[in-house]
């Protein structure tokens, strides 16, 4: 399960979701996944709500989410 009032990278929704980092950024620079920019070194940040809408949308399965929050 996704904790809905955390902030994601990149990497960490590439781990959950066993996709390629650029398939992640092709979601977010298509819109299909929302994100926000914070700079060339940080990085985009992904806010569990938007990362739980986008994976209901597509009826994905999350594996192992709880080893992330930790």
């Amino acid at each position: 399960m996704v904790e809905v009032n955390r902030w994601y990278t990149i990497a960490e929704i590439v781990e959950m979701l066993s996709v390629h980092e650029q398939t992640v950024r092709r979601w977010l620079k298509t819109g299909e996944l929302r994100g926000t920019l914070l700079g060339r070194k940080a990085g985009y940040r992904i806010q569990g709500s938007d990362l739980q809408a986008f994976l209901d949308a597509r009826a994905v399965e999350v594996r192992d989410v709880g080893k992330l929050a930790a």
